[in-house]
């Protein structure tokens, strides 16, 4: 959900300025043996019945279905995320504590994505932003997201930022 949309009845994600945050919807899907109860699988078949949209706790927010291949397996994955822009760049981060989210390492191994953004599909290019790149970046995200900064003051090591870049429709 961007930072400024919001629908009547639910959350907006200006209002959750903390990580843990137990209205944050990625502190509401856990299962019984702490992990991620399939929201992946449900997320994912909904944005493609409804042509990008979804219910729920992302409801009127953006959300892209980031597609890369696996770097140990060589099999695709997909994964729901939310984007964020610095002015026309997208860009993706993760919220997960103790180590970066597959999607990254895939990334990092192999560069070449697919997007699906509302109804359309995009190849793409994802570029795991490191030293400098990395660090000019991460100023302004961290001065211009409140709940990247929250989460960044609670871990020890830097956010993940990828860089999303739409090669073309296909």
């Amino acid at each position: 959900m961007s930072q400024t949309e919001s629908t009547a009845g639910q959350l907006d994600q200006a209002d959750i300025t903390d990580y843990n945050d137990p209205d944050a919807p990625w502190n509401q899907a856990w299962d019984q043996d702490g992990g991620i109860a399939d929201w992946n699988d449900d997320v994912i078949k909904e944005f493609r019945e409804n042509s990008g949209k979804v219910g729920g706790a992302y409801a009127g927010g953006d959300l892209i279905l980031l597609t890369t291949i696996g770097a140990k397996s060589g099999k695709r994955h997909t994964t729901p995320l939310g984007p964020l822009y610095r002015d026309d760049t997208m860009y993706v981060s993760s919220f997960i504590e103790d180590k970066y989210p597959a999607w990254w390492y895939n990334i990092k191994a192999n560069p070449q994505v697919t997007i699906e953004l509302r109804d359309k599909t995009y190849r793409a290019t994802g570029t795991v932003l490191e030293a400098e790149d990395y660090h000019e970046f991460a100023a302004w995200v961290l001065a211009d997201n409140p709940l990247l900064a929250d989460f960044q003051s609670k871990v020890d090591r830097p956010i993940p930022l990828v860089v999303l870049t739409l090669d073309s429709e296909g």
